[in-house]
């Protein structure tokens, strides 16, 4: 429940108290009794595990919805079609009550041992971190609260949005805390002194590059937190262990693919940091599989230009190639990065467990580039069947987030790039990123994609941008932060493309003699097997690529839509709150 709306529930009812039964005189579980129940580490153990699930579940795959993966329906912040809500579960402030209810419980912070105490409050910051980021990200400015609000406490309630900057900085003590005192033994499934650094590295470079980039909020230190998120990565990279996943043993035999095909993250644990569990015998499932095979979850598929971003195998440049927008499908995915075949449905794709070759299925897929990232046994594809780890962190996006801030600094070398980058190509067998010859040569393609990017890096920034697009695709819903922060979104109200046809006719998209799709003119002939695309859903007349959602004209208005606006029950509530900027 929003602690506001609480507030005006509240208001009318004889004296304040008379909200006994709501969310501002609640203790945060149901299991939690009087104040002084962290008398044992057990007790500490099974209050801190309600903060698990704060983390995002398997829905957070399906989210994505930017320029990365195109589905049937176009969430409000993609076409510009947001307006300021009269309520928003984005304003909910109840997951922060628990947290500082932890923090602020005098039999807690009087714990007969200090050590044991501040390891669950330096998980309790960790998690009040991850709290405002998500606030700080959607909403820019937003009210600090550091202790746990009373239904008296008007002072609290009625407070003011506090600076961003304030709230930054907070954030980064709070993790400085938990990177000291969480235990650094590895865990797929609790947060560590590992996770800590990770989501530090993670935050501090989303901070530095926002600053850096939105010079319209006047925002200082955009180099500190670069700083910052280069030092928690490079703590990490030297310090921790991790590694990246390299093993030829997993459900598909390809490393990539197979770090998130494993059902158990255990398998894996090299490289993930943090993984959500889920469990087939405990019936705990999610519907990742029945979003990507299903007729009616949206169809997910991958959209053009994240296709046309990944290299060739030798590490030249796809869009280089002479021809290469009216290539069609065979021809323009043979001889790439081996993770667009790890990625999605290309010849000689075989279900885990299965011999059958299979081409995209445009039953399921918009675009015709069908994904297979976390695709398993053919058994997990009905409703809510689904039971393969969710990974949360891995050292992939810790090496990227290390690139891309000393990128971002200017103070990057080619060293810098053999601890980072070049993990991630050996993985696939891609040859290394030249950090000389990038900046020599900027791609062009890259430039026209993201207008912000100037400098003497401005080469290394487009290509370490290209290997985190195709490298965190479908991951924690990566692309939408990373749009927002390098002050992007002119690339939303771009077309969503798929599959380039030169006409009409039938289509075998895997070369195994079987017709797979039928683009036709006129009126639709009957039906005879391949799936049957009108070619007036093509760009041009009669040709062209796969147009998906022509009929919803994408907006950006680059003056309001970086933020997220504030819903207008809680300015009613509390005048001293501000509505964000054009809102």
């Amino acid at each position: 429940m929003n602690l506001r709306h609480t507030l005006i529930i509240c208001t009318g009812i004889t004296a304040l108290a008379g909200c006994s039964k709501g969310f501002l005189d609640r203790l945060p579980t149901d299991q939690v009794a009087p104040q002084n129940f962290f008398g044992t580490e057990n007790e500490f153990i099974a209050y801190t595990n309600g903060f698990y699930p704060q983390l995002p579940d398997a829905t957070a795959i399906y989210g994505e919805s930017v320029d990365n993966i195109v589905k049937s329906s176009v969430n409000a912040e993609v076409s510009g079609t947001r307006i300021v809500p009269t309520t928003d579960s984005k304003w909910s402030w109840t997951d922060l009550r628990a947290i500082n209810f932890l923090l602020n419980n005098s039999s807690a912070i009087n714990y007969k041992d200090p050590a044991v105490r501040d390891r669950y409050f330096g998980l309790a910051k960790f998690f009040r971190a991850n709290f405002y980021f998500e606030k700080v990200k959607w909403y820019g400015d937003v009210p600090w609260y550091g202790v746990v609000i009373e239904n008296i406490d008007l002072d609290n309630l009625m407070k003011p949005r506090d600076p961003r900057t304030l709230i930054m900085d907070s954030i980064m003590a709070d993790l400085d805390f938990a990177i000291q005192h969480l235990p650094a033994t590895k865990s797929v499934e609790r947060v560590t002194k590992w996770t800590a650094l990770a989501l530090k590295s993670r935050i501090a470079l989303y901070e530095g590059t926002w600053r850096k980039y939105h010079t319209e909020f006047n925002l200082p230190d955009a180099e500190r937190f670069l700083n910052l998120a280069a030092d928690a990565a490079l703590t990490f990279i030297n310090e921790s262990g991790y590694t990246v996943y390299n093993k030829t043993t997993g459900p598909s035999g390809k490393p990539y693919q197979d770090l998130f095909a494993t059902i158990k993250a255990d398998g894996v644990a090299e490289e993930v940091i943090l993984a959500r569990r889920y469990s087939n015998e405990l019936a705990l499932r999610h519907n990742l599989q029945f979003y990507m095979t299903a007729r009616t979850q949206g169809k997910p598929g991958l959209e053009k230009s994240l296709v046309n971003s990944y290299l060739m195998a030798d590490g030249s440049r796809f869009t280089d190639k002479p021809g290469y927008e009216s290539l069609q499908f065979y021809d323009e995915v043979q001889n790439r990065d081996p993770r667009l075949a790890q990625t999605i449905r290309t010849p000689g794709y075989t279900r885990i467990g299965q011999t059958t070759q299979l081409a995209p299925d445009f039953e399921a897929t918009m675009t015709g580039y069908q994904p297979i990232k976390w695709m398993n046994i053919v058994a997990m594809d009905g409703n809510s069947q689904s039971y393969q780890d969710m990974v949360l962190f891995r050292t992939g996006e810790v090496l990227l987030n290390y690139a891309e801030a000393k990128a971002e600094l200017g103070t990057i070398d080619q060293g810098d790039i053999n601890i980072s980058i070049k993990k991630l190509r050996d993985r696939v067998g891609m040859p290394n990123l030249d950090v000389a010859t990038a900046n020599a040569n900027p791609d062009p393609y890259l430039e026209n994609m993201y207008k912000e990017v100037s400098g003497a890096q401005k080469g290394l920034i487009l290509e370490i941008r290209r290997e985190r697009r195709i490298e965190l695709v479908m991951e924690n819903n990566f692309r939408w932060d990373d749009i927002m922060r390098w002050k992007e979104g002119h690339l939303l109200t771009k077309p969503f493309l798929g599959m380039y046809f030169p006409g009409a006719g039938l289509y075998d998209l895997n070369r195994d003699g079987k017709m797979d799709v039928e683009i036709y003119d006129g009126a639709k002939p009957p039906a005879t097997g391949p799936y049957q695309i009108a070619s007036s859903e093509l760009t041009n007349a009669g040709s062209g690529y796969i147009f998906t959602n022509r009929n919803i004209n994408k907006t950006f208005r680059g003056d309001r839509d970086y933020l997220w606006p504030l819903p207008a029950e809680d300015l009613e509530l509390n005048k001293k709150l501000t509505q964000n900027p054009n809102w």
